[in-house]
């Protein structure tokens, strides 16, 4: 019986093991045809299928954007002949760059210049060539380039107490992309006429400061200063729009150099749900504004503070050389009083998406760093209204910034009167042009309706109306009560007469009404450039501080004649 019992158990444990051998070659084979399979899909696989599976971060830029091509033979060669480059490229980069160092020089120091400058024994290595299309009679080339060098840079710097000190530049570390544009195109060898060369984007520059035989720590604040200024002096003297024109032919490249092609006139308007920096109260924010960040052409807008949506209504003006390629960049910080000032956020807005004479109304996210775009955490909004004016413009555009008439001095002296004598600016003398324009006349405003606005009573309705606000008058008006909607039509219409129509503004305020009080439902805020430059709108716009709603609105503008003897 025991034989049987084992026979027939070692029967069924040899089929048990056979089945799973059969199972486990049936799945091992599927697993090679499967991995068959995937290679032969990865061996089809195209740059744009590979975009598809991988972010453009995990590829270097020649696979990531198909034009751009590797420099393996240029680099090969660049370091055979680099010590004769290192020879002329110093010599030439300290007669253009000296010049720049002395213009930003700080205040502290009488005089700052190179003693030595060489660029070292490593040449830099260029990572992807690109052509640009670009549409102009050309050649335009953008060349990536990487350089951890050794250069043996040294600055002599003087004090006004007749002190000198060699200021050793080390461990530069460099990474950016290089534009050369070859123009005009001739009929002569090497058939073009000149040749522009520009640093287009410089991703990272990093060095550091050593006072030869001491401590650069030891004389407060000069480190900071002189870092400062080197970059500045490369922003101000290479970085593009800035660029070099090499004639290779004779003949007039003047069309070639950095020439201004319009203003942008900047209103910055308010900011809104800001990140609180504040341990105990709220931050105090003001803004700095620039489209080049050099220290003479950044605008910076007055701190409001114990605010987290604060209200501007400031005006700034900047110089534009190239409108497709430049943009403006905003940056909100807290104000720390002695403390270094933390920012909030920054935003960039690209000049290219304007259309020149019309007003544009941009509310733009904060984001941490506007080189790694994946900030998720909200850290506000910013308003803005902007207004390109090329040269020379059409007569049919017409920048309201420049009007025929500004104020007169008696003017000027009310308007002084009023602001309290405070002209606080800080933004150089080209910033605040406009706020010696004058524009008068009567707005008419017409509240059409809302929409979809949040209930505010207990039975899940309101009876809104709205108030309306000219902030340099404080002038009020109001429309009638409208009960238990949340959709309300009102079309009231109601004059004011305004006085600096270019520096007003307009805010209107949603209320529900109460028979012991009133509750806010949110608020617009509008200036008045647009109605300014068309004469008349109607616009619907969304209410700020509120879940939902919004205001439908007509604004209609009569200018008021000035008759000057």
């Amino acid at each position: 019986m025991s034989f049987v019992a084992g026979l027939v158990i070692g029967l069924v444990v040899g089929l048990a093991l056979i089945v799973a051998f059969v199972r486990s070659e049936n799945a091992r084979s599927k697993q090679r045809s499967d991995l068959a399979a995937t290679v032969t899909s990865l061996a089809r696989m195209t740059v744009e299928d590979s975009r598809k599976l991988l972010s453009p971060e995990y590829y270097p830029s020649w696979v990531v954007f198909s034009q751009r091509q590797k420099l393996t033979w240029l680099n090969v060669q660049l370091e055979k002949i680099w010590p004769y480059v290192n020879e002329a490229a110093s010599e030439l980069i300290k007669a253009n760059v000296e010049p720049v160092l002395e213009q930003y020089r700080p205040v502290i120091l009488a005089s700052l210049t190179f003693s030595k400058f060489t660029l070292g024994t490593v040449a830099p290595q260029f990572t992807g060539v690109s052509i640009i299309e670009d549409g102009s009679e050309g050649i335009t080339m953008e060349l990536e380039m990487q350089w951890d060098g050794n250069p043996n840079i040294v600055l002599d710097i003087k004090t006004y107490l007749g002190v000198g000190l060699p200021v050793q530049v080390k461990n530069i570390g460099f990474t950016g992309v290089f534009r050369l544009i070859f123009r005009p195109l001739v009929d002569e060898i090497p058939c073009f006429g000149a040749v522009c060369f520009s640093l287009r984007h410089k991703t990272k520059l990093d060095f550091t400061l050593k006072v030869v035989g001491g401590d650069i720590s030891t004389i407060p604040g000069l480190s900071d200063a002189i870092e400062s200024t080197i970059r500045d002096a490369v922003e101000d003297s290479i970085t593009w729009p800035v660029r070099k024109v090499i004639p290779i032919i004779p003949g007039d490249y003047s069309d070639l150099e950095l020439k201004p092609v319009g203003k942008l006139e900047v209103k910055l308007v308010q900011a809104k749900e800001l990140t609180n920096k504040d341990i105990i109260g709220k931050s105090d924010p003001y803004a700095i504004l620039y489209v080049r960040p050099l220290r003479d052409r950044m605008k910076k807008s007055r701190t409001i503070n114990n605010q987290l949506s604060p209200v501007w209504n400031e005006h700034f003006e900047f110089v534009i050389e190239d409108l497709a390629t430049q943009h403006l960049t905003v940056k909100i910080y807290d104000d720390e009083g002695l403390q270094a000032a933390e920012l909030i956020g920054a935003a960039q807005v690209q000049l290219s998406e304007l259309q020149p004479g019309k007003v544009k109304d941009v509310w733009l996210k904060l984001v941490k760093d506007l080189e790694i775009q994946r900030d998720t955490k909200n850290r506000g909004e910013v308003h803005l209204e902007l207004l390109y004016c090329p040269n020379g413009m059409q007569s049919g555009l017409i920048n309201p910034f420049a009007q025929k008439y500004s104020m007169t001095s008696l003017e000027k002296v009310f308007k002084n009167g009023a602001d309290g004598g405070n002209n606080m600016n800080g933004n150089g003398g080209e910033g605040n042009n406009g706020r010696d324009v004058i524009v008068r006349g009567v707005l008419s405003v017409t509240i059409i309706s809302a929409e979809d606005l949040a209930p505010a009573d207990l039975m899940g309705k309101a009876d809104p109306y709205v108030v309306l606000t000219m902030k340099k008058t404080e002038s009020k008006n109001k429309t009638r009560v409208v009960n238990e909607c949340l959709n309300p039509v009102w079309n009231q219409t109601f004059d004011f007469v305004v006085e600096d129509g270019l520096h007003d503004m307009l805010t209107l305020e949603v209320w529900d009404h109460d028979t012991f009080g009133k509750d806010y439902m949110g608020r617009c805020i509008l200036t008045l450039t647009r109605v300014l430059m068309e004469g008349e709108y109607k616009d619907c716009f969304p209410l700020d501080g509120a879940k939902s709603g919004k205001l439908n609105v007509n604004l209609k503008w009569t200018p008021q004649p000035i008759y000057r003897m």
